[in-house]
């Protein structure tokens, strides 16, 4: 939505006056970015909602898309009626740094917790045998969706697969909170990914789930689609 490519120009003359810390401080004087919930209510600090920016935009940002005003508007402005919708999804801390953890729709929502995709997934990569990892929402009767992961480990790990699991597991309980209820991982041969390096969660998603999905022409290698398939069919049927 090319808002992360401007930031850095509209804040370049702040920066000598910046604070040296994780996070990005949102008192700029041109935009004024809130994290607010689906309700359009704003959330306490460090809970996880939608960023969004209120309107009007500063100068410098895109007003239109070429020859689909209506198309601009639908995706940025209708859901939440008076902002800027960024489509990411994050928190602001007690001093009002803003903290961008993933996509809107990599949040999944375990229970009414929302859970940020990128976020357990860091959390599983802090397992040494770990090498990659997607997580994504599978379908759950009980609490609506439950995190998954589909992990590929690093060449010669010898370690039992059921002791990783177990490990990956006390890991996110010890980070992210028994909140999770994160308890499935599936060990896979590859990822998914763009060009660009990016792992289509969408489609991931919708392949867990036993739903169709899309393979767009700018998946690297289409074939770990097929691997992942067999490796969800084996580990779900037994579940």
């Amino acid at each position: 939505n090319w808002l992360t490519h401007h930031l850095l120009l509209y804040r370049s003359g702040e920066l000598a006056h910046a604070t040296c810390r994780s996070g990005w401080q949102t008192c700029s004087r041109l935009q004024r970015f809130t994290v607010i919930d689906d309700d359009m209510q704003e959330v306490k600090p460090r809970t996880l909602g939608n960023i969004v920016v209120r309107l009007p935009l500063p100068p410098g940002a895109a007003l239109s898309l070429w020859q689909n005003h209506n198309l601009f508007n639908k995706l940025y402005f209708t859901k939440f009626p008076g902002y800027y919708d960024t489509m990411d999804a994050g928190f602001v801390d007690e001093e009002g740094f803003l903290y961008i953890m993933s996509r809107s729709d990599d949040v999944i929502n375990v229970a009414g917790h929302r859970l940020s995709a990128g976020a357990l997934e860091e959390s599983v990569l802090l397992h040494p045998a770990v090498g990659d990892c997607a997580v994504v929402g599978l379908e759950d009767t009980l609490k609506g969706l439950v995190p998954l992961a589909l992990c590929v480990l690093k060449n010669g790990v010898q370690k039992n697969e059921e002791e990783i699991i177990n490990e990956t597991v006390k890991l996110v309980r010890d980070t992210i909170g028994p909140v999770a209820a994160f308890r499935k991982v599936i060990f896979v041969r590859g990822l998914p990914k763009t060009r660009s390096g990016k792992i289509p969660r969408s489609a991931l998603a919708n392949l867990v789930n036993g739903k169709p999905y899309k393979i767009t022409p700018t998946i690297e290698d289409p074939e770990v689609f097929k691997d992942i398939e067999r490796q969800v069919e084996k580990a779900l049927s037994t579940r």
